[in-house]
């Protein structure tokens, strides 16, 4: 069994031979002596890292165009930096299932049957694709990875401090967000710069890992004063944005942080917390969210809400948006309709029940399907284990290698743990604001990946 799961997470990958035979790998330093004599790719992590930062920095706060044209500029920086290369390159087995996933949806492009609106949705993927390979290739350094990282928090700072800043202010909603029929329509729900509940509660998901990750890695006390001020902030803001969906994430978050820091510091503790520090945390975390479910009226509807199905207008909506989902699939089984949400936006009204219109599937799970079909949700799926088995084996070794950047691993784990979870629910995973820190979290991972001899 233990062999099987190996082979399917690539555990023991070696890539060299296939490289020296592929074609595609040719064009990798094409022009290597470019980089030779020039000044500026002299610095060419540093410029990607700059390019990079901004685009994290400011995605909350630019239209979904401006991020459009950035990630153009950094595929463009990518295309330059892969044919000026004249070092080896670091190849992840995460690199080659996520070019498998690219090339299912070029194929799935191909066959599709709104094959126009199915391509433009492709290149919206292949610019997330590439903007993870250069963020990888960026993040090999540890010195540039805490700088990204800090280019997050402090984004997500400044958004989460604009959500709390508009609970105070009681801000007037921009939708009917709540059930008008439920005890808690009037409740007010937070959205910051980003216009979204939903999308917020997805956006501050990766914040909030990462600054917990940064109060055991920052040593001084004033770093670790911020991460803990960006994480209560963080915490604050999301539950005011009312998203039921983030809420399960952050607990799942909270929960995956917790068992994966309690592994890197078992060593060090005594044989009582040994034992009994894991269940006496999550007792206690538990505990803490049955009080406040109970002393509050408001938040007990609201999560009572989860469990009355079609009762709730919000739950009805997402059943028939995904009843007629299953049946897109039923019919492109194999390879879906496209990537995009236009490709979407075409079939879905075909299939769609009367007065329930919708961009998307409300799942990345089933989105994946009906985009890519059953082949492309197979792929998807065996992406995301070996994201995670991956990153697991490289905590492993920063633990023995007394490494702390291991920590900040355990924080992209568990943001990517929970922003699939609240994608069961929800599809604000797809949006350019959230896309982009997940690929960057995946990035994080994959650019730890090393295939020497010493380390095999």
């Amino acid at each position: 069994m233990k062999f099987i799961w190996s082979l399917i997470t690539f555990s023991s990958f070696s890539p060299e031979m296939w490289l020296k035979t592929s074609y595609c790998y040719r064009i990798v330093g094409l022009l290597s002596n470019w980089q030779q004599f020039s000044f500026l790719l002299q610095w060419a992590e540093t410029i990607g890292a700059l390019l990079i930062s901004l685009l994290l920095i400011f995605s909350p706060f630019v239209t979904t165009g401006v991020i459009g044209v950035w990630l153009i500029s950094i595929a463009i920086y990518w295309t330059i930096l892969i044919i000026s290369n004249n070092e080896k390159l670091v190849f992840s087995p995460i690199y080659l299932l996520v070019f498998l996933y690219w090339a299912i949806s070029a194929i799935a492009v191909i066959f599709s049957p709104v094959r126009s609106v199915a391509f433009s949705g492709f290149i919206k993927l292949t610019l997330y694709l590439i903007f993870f390979a250069c963020t990888s290739r960026v993040l090999s350094s540890s010195q540039l990875s805490n700088w990204l990282i800090t280019s997050i928090l402090g984004s997500g700072l400044l958004v989460g401090t604009y959500g709390v800043r508009q609970r105070l202010l009681e801000v007037e909603q921009l939708a009917t967000w709540n059930d008008p029929a439920a005890n808690f329509s009037n409740s007010i729900r937070v959205y910051s710069y980003l216009g979204n509940p939903n999308l917020l509660s997805a956006y501050i998901l990766p914040s909030i890992a990462l600054s917990m990750a940064a109060f055991f890695v920052w040593q001084r006390i004033l770093p670790k004063l911020l991460a803990l001020t960006i994480f209560t902030i963080n915490i604050s803001c999301l539950y005011f944005t009312g998203s039921r969906s983030g809420w399960i994430a952050l607990i799942i978050l909270i929960m995956m942080f917790s068992l994966l820091l309690f592994t890197w510091f078992k060593d060090e503790l005594p044989s009582f917390w040994r034992q009994w520090l894991l269940p006496l945390t999550f007792g206690t975390f538990i505990s803490l969210i049955f009080s406040l479910i109970v002393s509050n009226d408001i938040l007990q509807s609201r999560i009572m809400s989860i469990f009355i199905g079609r009762a709730d207008s919000s739950n009805n909506f997402r059943i028939n948006v995904w009843t007629s989902v299953v049946n897109i699939i039923k019919d492109y089984p194999f390879l879906g309709i496209g990537p995009g949400n236009d490709a979407f936006s075409k079939i879905y009204p075909l299939y769609m029940s009367p007065k329930y219109s919708a961009l998307s599937a409300y799942s990345i799970f089933l989105e994946t399907a009906v985009e890519t079909g059953l082949i492309g949700l197979s792929i998807f799926v065996w992406l995301i284990f070996t994201i995670l088995n991956q990153g697991i084996q490289k905590i492993r070794r920063f633990k023995n290698n007394n490494n702390s950047y291991g920590i900040w691993l355990i924080g992209a784990i568990a943001a990517i743990v929970s922003l699939l979870i609240q994608g069961l629910f929800d599809t604000v995973w797809y949006r350019p604001q959230v896309n982009t820190l997940w690929w960057f979290l995946v990035a994080l991972i994959a650019s730890q990946y090393r295939f020497c001899k010493k380390e095999n």
